[in-house]
């Protein structure tokens, strides 16, 4: 995969690696959102996945933001709220 790919996530595998620390999970209109532990440095940067049951299988898609934050409560708010407003701009096009 090239640079450019990587950096942007264009053609990245996005299903969870396993091993990810799960800090909160939500059920959203048909989709499930679960906050990611990332760690950047000192603080914990916004990550996680939604995923879905699509025809008999299971789809999964990880989102990264820049946002950082030193308590686990609030990236863990922040990444089931982006969850959210990620279902309601693409719903199911974003395992595509």
């Amino acid at each position: 995969m090239s640079f450019w790919k990587s950096l942007f996530g264009g053609g990245a595998d996005t299903s969870a690696p396993a091993g990810d620390k799960v800090l909160g999970e939500e059920s959203y209109k048909g989709f499930l959102i679960k906050a990611i532990e990332m760690k950047a440095g000192s603080e914990l940067q916004l990550a996680g996945t939604i995923e879905k049951e699509i025809g008999g299988e299971l789809k999964s898609y990880r989102f990264v933001r820049a946002d950082r934050m030193s308590s686990r409560d609030d990236v863990t708010a922040l990444a089931l709220s982006k969850g959210k407003q990620i279902i309601d701009e693409q719903g199911e096009k974003i395992f595509s």
